[in-house]
């Protein structure tokens, strides 16, 4: 019996762009090696203790130094707390500052599986639409007239599906709203620094001094999701309410032995080293999926060639169903992610999410002519 050890269990000869993630070629591990011998040579017993509760403080002082020239504004190792990967900040946020009843704001679409744990958190979800330059503030505005949220959740950078970009004038305009009608940002910027052709505006932990922001960053997506190691940056006045929560007191720091390795990638520049050539590979692909995407599917399929991220978001013509076409594209041994998946309210269906992260260019280019000849047999029902 074959035991699964991670969420890609994908058969050989399928190619799933439903998949988020790095493929397995492009991790980290002799790197991971070499920081674990590095760091274990220290013989150093603290990373087998339970660790400060805000995380190893060694670890967040490399942080700041490598975040500053890639933020472009400094930062300091206390606005940093240490969290269990991007997911867990979120829902550590969501325990500290809501209780089941309370208003979450979030963008329609999102990222589909955010949903589930607001849900478990007995939030009430209202969607705010997304045109070109990200959430649209004046429809916020008309919720916020209806509406008092506690917290307003966006993806602002590279965002998740759609690869749009938040502008930084309504970025300064939502934080100048969340203070006016007294509601937190949680901004999940895990893509800040995975920008290839276009440099996107700067971090929302430009605004701590706010105090109603939270920036979400995770080793995920610029080293490797196993890790497990992510971060908050925020203001002291929020950070101590996130550290004043039980689950700190008892547990201490997070994750707190992988900190350490953690560490030693940062202080010797391998993560900067690391991160430079993983955007040259993922800048490629997106070259090589575009280039495939128009050359195989249909004019009126819609899409526009992401500069950072993740993620193509393609949109169909009206009348065609996402999770229909999914169904058709088992067959054709292509996957992908339908994009009612993405909405709060079970819409956009004629629109789907394409990840070039997991697959090698040969890979792209087939399952572009894979999706496409999916796209000809469904149209043909």
């Amino acid at each position: 019996m074959t035991q699964e050890t991670t969420q890609a269990n994908v058969a050989a000869d399928v190619i799933n762009f439903g998949i988020g993630q790095p493929n397995f070629d492009i991790l980290p591990t002799e790197l991971i090696h070499k920081a674990a011998e590095h760091r274990l040579s220290q013989r150093d017993p603290r990373y087998l203790n339970y660790g400060f509760e805000q995380g190893d403080g060694y670890l967040r002082e490399a942080m700041a130094a490598f975040l500053t020239p890639a933020y472009g504004f400094p930062v300091q190792a206390s606005q940093l707390l240490l969290s269990v990967g991007a997911t867990q900040a979120i829902d550590m946020i969501c325990s500290a500052f809501t209780q089941p009843g309370d208003v979450i704001f979030v963008e329609e679409p999102t990222f589909f599986l955010i949903l589930g744990l607001f849900r478990d958190h007995g939030l009430q979800i209202v969607p705010i639409p997304l045109d070109d330059e990200g959430l649209d503030l004046a429809v916020l505005e008309e919720k916020l007239a209806q509406y008092q949220p506690k917290l307003l959740y966006t993806i602002p950078t590279f965002q998740n599906p759609t690869s749009r970009n938040l502008s930084l004038e309504r970025r300064q305009k939502l934080v100048a709203l969340s203070q006016k009608h007294n509601f937190l940002i949680v901004a999940d910027e895990v893509y800040q620094l995975l920008h290839y052709t276009k440099t996107p505006p700067p971090s929302f932990a430009t605004f701590l001094d706010s105090e109603q922001v939270f920036s979400i960053g995770s080793f995920s997506k610029i080293l490797a999701p196993g890790l497990r190691l992510g971060w908050i940056h925020t203001s002291p006045k929020l950070m101590k309410q996130l550290l004043n929560k039980g689950l700190m007191a008892s547990g201490g720091g997070l994750n707190h032995f992988t900190s350490g390795i953690v560490r030693s990638v940062v202080e010797q520049g391998w993560q900067a080293d690391y991160l430079a050539g993983l955007k040259q590979i993922y800048e490629r692909r997106i070259a090589i999926l575009a280039d495939a995407l128009e050359q195989f599917l249909p004019k009126n399929i819609l899409f526009q060639k992401p500069g950072g991220g993740y993620f193509f978001w393609l949109k169909l013509p009206e009348e065609m169903d996402g999770t229909r076409l999914l169904q058709t594209a088992v067959s054709h041994k292509v996957g992908f992610q339908p994009g009612i998946r993405f909405s709060s309210r079970n819409t956009l269906n004629n629109f789907i999410r394409l990840s070039f992260a997991f697959y090698e260019e040969a890979e792209l280019v087939e399952g572009a002519k894979r999706l496409a000849a999916a796209l000809d047999e469904y149209t043909q029902l």
